[in-house]
């Protein structure tokens, strides 16, 4: 990774994996496959818009109309494609985790969540205003750290009048109605 990211992506990417792979013992998931996905989850990152929609193209992966307006979305299905193509990595479960690290999806892996949120909480991210928090949260309960992030993510969108994928706020609805349905 540290030949196609640049600098501060490839911190990143080590904050990320790490950040997984602990996860990934506190919640008894595969810490392989965490540090995997960790540094393979940013692959495409630095890849230009174009190149990230060509790479989605020759591998048959359909881009929504808002992932074509918003560029920081589609490197993910770029990132699962590289994965799989150009990495070698033919675990299902890591490619989805890269697949969907930046929206999140209703009913995801505990895989899926460890990457999600590990990329939104590594040490080197700017500390936001909820960080503290959702940091403590992502080694208690994976699906109210989801929540957190979900519900910070769709309000930073909304203050900065940025459009959001649907698939954001359908995942958010999903861990609000779940996290309802456990506390009744």
């Amino acid at each position: 990774m540290k030949l196609v990211l640049n600098a501060d992506r490839f911190d990143h990417t080590l904050g990320v994996a790490y950040t997984a792979a602990n996860m990934a013992a506190v919640h008894d998931v595969s810490i392989e496959k965490a540090l995997i996905a960790g540094y393979l989850h940013d692959c495409a990152k630095n890849l230009d818009h174009e190149e990230q929609i060509k790479i989605c193209k020759k591998y048959e992966v359909d881009i929504s109309e808002v992932e074509r307006r918003n560029p920081s979305l589609i490197h993910a299905k770029a990132g699962m494609c590289l994965a799989e193509h150009r990495y070698g990595i033919d675990d299902k479960e890591i490619l989805s985790a890269i697949r969907w690290h930046t929206t999140g999806h209703p009913g995801m892996t505990d895989l899926e969540k460890i990457v999600f949120i590990a990329d939104f909480i590594e040490p080197n991210r700017k500390p936001l205003e909820h960080m503290s928090e959702i940091r403590k949260e992502a080694y208690k309960n994976l699906d109210k750290c989801m929540l957190y992030i979900l519900r910070d993510t769709l309000n930073y969108l909304k203050n900065i009048d940025k459009e959001c994928d649907p698939m954001t706020q359908d995942t958010y609805d999903y861990y609000l109605k779940k996290g309802r349905m456990n506390n009744e």
